[in-house]
């Protein structure tokens, strides 16, 4: 086993974040009358959200503001590497990231924006690899089901570095008619149902290239049998599950809340601000890119699950009566989906309950409000 390596000693650090965002949801209710000029008004409950809603008099209108992260660092690399490019797949997840967090509210994306901040502006001198992403980005907002409505590109010299780039983005939902509002109807004894991830999606990829740096062949160790190396594995792109969620809509499926499962991992699953107990009885085998980060990151499961999706991109809580159709759905629509658990309500009690692991998370290692 390795040393073991924990994602706040790679710089990230939930406990020294989180603060910053509660301030600022505090800080931000202050202007929320500001749009009452235009008829509108906020959903005060969405704030501490993936998305912020605004209610206007037929339908809600949804805002989300996300970023790539570090993950073009591996493609990068992994270009220098095999002299492949890998920015369509890292442009998806730049999309993925996104419009994943819109739908949790049950917005569809309406159009997504790209923000492509580079160090100096001879990195678009290689049109091979500005092409490729720009043919990322086309597919995954058609994947996402949503107009590619433009973006800004500036050059941030001195704060991004010369060689590389920082991508983000946002994105305009809609939520109409307005009864397919997705938000706080969790019911005692309700089913979690998961959606698989496709790998690391867009989150732990600090941890992962810790963990290349550590290893004699880097990027290109294989991570099994298969061959695939560690850099390839990284770098599959994020699944986008808009498709699942408007054809539940459109199937009539009331889903009581979704959680997108990116940084924080499985204590995610208990985002929702009422106290519930989230017990997951049902697991898939871990991903072997997760096998691997444990093995040379030396790290354990409560780490592991703390913090990286484990296999787990999507979540979605319905009434028991609801899951079969759900998975139906999923299945129609080529999604992995799995009824994991369920919901329980005792007392006051909030916290996520991982059986086939033995693994707790209790309400106080997670502090989004």
């Amino acid at each position: 086993m390795a040393n073991k390596i924990t994602y706040k000693e790679t710089g990230v650090n939930y406990e020294d974040m989180d603060p910053f965002k509660i301030a600022a949801q505090t800080a931000s209710k202050a202007t929320a009358n500001n749009i009452a000029r235009f008829d509108l008004k906020e959903v005060a409950a969405s704030r501490g959200e993936s998305a912020y809603l605004i209610e206007a008099a037929d339908c809600y209108y949804a805002h989300v503001e996300e970023g790539l992260g570090t993950k073009n660092l591996v493609a990068e690399a992994m270009q220098k590497l095999t002299g492949k490019l890998y920015f369509d797949q890292i442009a998806q997840c730049g999309v993925a990231m996104i419009v994943n967090d819109l739908i949790t509210l049950g917005a569809l994306p309406v159009s997504v924006e790209m923000h492509l901040a580079v160090g100096d502006s001879a990195w678009f001198k290689d049109t091979e690899r500005a092409k490729n992403l720009i043919e990322g980005w086309k597919l995954a907002c058609n994947l996402a089901r949503a107009n590619w409505g433009g973006g800004e590109t500036p050059t941030l010299k001195g704060i991004v570095y010369p060689e590389t780039v920082l991508l983000s983005g946002s994105a305009l939902g809609l939520i109409k008619p307005k009864t397919r509002r997705i938000m706080g109807n969790i019911q005692n004894n309700d089913a979690i149902i998961i959606l698989a991830s496709s790998g690391i999606h867009a989150n732990g990829i600090t941890l992962a290239r810790t963990i290349a740096e550590k290893l004699p062949q880097g990027y290109l160790t294989p991570i099994d049998s298969s061959g695939l190396t560690y850099g390839e594995a990284i770098l599959t792109p994020t699944i986008i599950y808009v498709p699942l969620i408007e054809e539940c809509q459109k199937a009539g499926i009331d889903i009581h809340y979704a959680v997108n499962i990116t940084g924080h991992g499985w204590r995610k699953l208990m985002r929702a601000n009422e106290s519930f107990v989230y017990v997951i009885e049902q697991i898939l085998p871990v991903l072997p890119i997760f096998e691997f980060m444990q093995k040379h990151g030396g790290f354990d499961d409560q780490e592991a699950y703390g913090n990286l999706n484990m296999g787990a991109g999507f979540a979605i809580y319905v009434a028991q009566k609801d899951v079969a159709r759900v998975l139906e759905v999923a299945k129609t629509n080529n999604f992995q989906a799995w009824l994991a658990g369920h919901i329980e309500k005792q007392g006051q009690e909030k916290k996520v309950v991982i059986k086939p692991k033995d693994l707790t998370f209790e309400a106080k290692t997670l502090s989004l409000r």
